[in-house]
């Protein structure tokens, strides 16, 4: 209560985890948006050397990984609720499954980035290929960084630091269900 008798209310205090953790993934998602708003206005320019370029993307294996993190962010909302709850075994299982299957969506992308490797196809076959590479190179190393996040607040297990993780391994799929679309599917 304030001086004046009433409850000093903020709607930050209603979000989950950290503040500095939404500063930090608010900031991230305005960096896809604006690699995702670059990527439409260079394709308007270039409709047809786009979709011929998306032609050669395995749509099938980014379908995979879509499932993959999604299962993945449900594991991570999973070991939430089992920290909230205190069963730390079950926190700790589900969250080494979300990074195991974070690993999996690596080596599904990795393996992608091997099949154009040996096509010829890298960052500078096109304009198509370029934004290709960045967008989903920078979203694979926040993939990384996520496996290495839910695997440290793991160690410690405190319900406040498993919503902390879980909020940034949340953007991650969130950024993934937003490009997958863009770059796979638009025409």
């Amino acid at each position: 209560m304030s001086e004046t008798g009433t409850d000093d209310f903020s709607p930050l205090d209603q979000l989950p985890g950290d503040l500095m953790m939404w500063v930090l993934i608010v900031s991230e998602l305005l960096v896809f948006g604006a690699g995702l708003a670059a990527f439409l206005g260079v394709r308007i320019t270039d409709p047809a050397g786009f979709a011929g370029s998306q032609d050669l993307l395995h749509r099938t294996a980014a379908g995979v990984n879509t499932l993959v993190l999604v299962t993945s962010g449900f594991l991570a909302a999973l070991a939430v609720r089992s920290a909230e709850a205190g069963r730390i075994g079950a926190t700790r299982v589900r969250l080494a499954a979300a990074s195991a299957l974070g690993l999996v969506f690596l080596v599904i992308k990795g393996l992608e980035y091997l099949e154009k490797a040996r096509h010829g196809i890298g960052i500078e076959t096109d304009s198509f290929f370029t934004f290709y590479y960045l967008l989903t190179g920078f979203h694979a190393a926040h993939v990384i960084a996520g496996v290495v996040i839910l695997g440290l607040v793991g160690i410690r297990c405190a319900p406040r630091t498993v919503e902390v993780g879980a909020a940034f391994w949340h953007m991650v799929d969130l950024v993934w269900v937003l490009l997958f679309p863009v770059i796979y599917l638009l025409r």
